[in-house]
């Protein structure tokens, strides 16, 4: 390999160590100031009248593969809903333990809820993928309703939620691995997680314009080997399809409430349009909130975001009711 090529190899690897992954810790800076739905009186004073939480409960042998589990105190109930709330961190940072507020309001509300971890890529977990990352949230399933039934809680309805990189893993369980769920799944809602991976969509990055770094990009990403070649192609509709939430709905696809900012280059706005698209195409119940002012945290429409909280409340009430 000549000085020239191993400087490009160099220059490809940085772009997409910074450009894939560590998007998160840019991201996930913008997410811990203003990236938190639970504001107001959305607050939970946290004690035993309200319910308790079992930590780090594993799901697999893999050291980050564990979930905490938050139970209503009322075990009066014959059923319960589950309510799956996924970390945001770019998929390369982040725990269960950012979203406590929100599993503990869940659980306020009646519904047994969880958070998951999942394997983070870094220098420590290399062949992480997004892939792998929305398989292991598959595995962890079970294990959570094996828990829940242990405790005295009987799960029959199930809601998945996250944010960022949260929400490309709710979005996949949602519309890709739905029916072979142990729970049912009645509903998904999410924020701001990237639902679809074309370079020309990906312009923050300019992937839109260098092909070599899209491939390299989309392959760490996908955990598939992508060249410049298929770009464009079925192959690359193929390589790209397991980690591509849109590509999975269908006219049985759950219903949906997804949140994005207009001048989000975190996750790439463009890249939002697919999924609205595969949504209305295959008349799936949704609601989409477009935050015109904002970006990646949804931090300049206060107005709009109250009125998703108000939209989220009515999703849980309305698809998240015990028959």
């Amino acid at each position: 390999m000549t000085n020239k090529e191993k400087g490009r190899k160099k220059v490809l690897w940085g772009f997409i160590y910074v450009g894939t992954f560590i998007i998160a810790f840019a991201a996930s800076a913008i997410i811990k100031m203003t990236y938190n739905p639970l504001s107001g009186e959305m607050q939970v004073d946290w004690n035993d009248s309200v319910g308790r939480v079992y930590t780090d409960i594993a799901y697999s042998e893999k050291e980050q593969n564990k979930f905490d589990l938050y139970v209503p105190s009322d075990n009066t109930k014959k059923t319960y809903g589950l309510v799956v709330y996924l970390h945001a961190g770019g998929f390369s940072t982040g725990d269960k333990n950012d979203d406590a507020n929100m599993l503990k309001w869940l659980t306020s509300k009646g519904y047994v809820a969880a958070g998951i971890n999942y394997t983070l890529r870094n220098d420590n977990n290399p062949e992480a993928s997004v892939y792998t990352m929305s398989q292991e949230i598959k595995e962890s399933i079970p294990v959570v309703k094996a828990e829940a039934e242990k405790l005295g809680y009987n799960l029959d309805r199930m809601a998945i939620s996250g944010g960022s990189a949260g929400g490309t893993l709710a979005l996949l369980y949602a519309y890709r691995d739905a029916a072979a769920s142990p729970i049912p799944v009645t509903m998904v809602f999410e924020m701001v997680g990237p639902p679809s991976f074309y370079p020309e969509d990906w312009t923050p990055y300019g992937l839109d314009k260098n092909p070599e770094a899209a491939a390299d990009l989309f392959s760490v990403m996908s955990g598939n080997t992508i060249t410049t070649n298929m770009i464009g192609t079925p192959k690359y509709e193929e390589a790209v399809k397991g980690i591509s939430p849109y590509m999975w709905i269908n006219e049985n696809s759950v219903p949906s409430l997804v949140a994005y900012g207009k001048y989000d280059k975190v996750a790439p706005f463009r890249s939002v349009k697919h999924l609205i698209n595969a949504l209305e195409e295959n008349h799936v119940p949704h609601d989409y909130f477009e935050f015109p002012h904002s970006g990646h945290g949804l931090q300049n429409d206060n107005k709009l975001y109250a009125k998703y909280i108000e939209k989220m409340n009515e999703y849980l009430e309305r698809y998240m009711a015990s028959e």
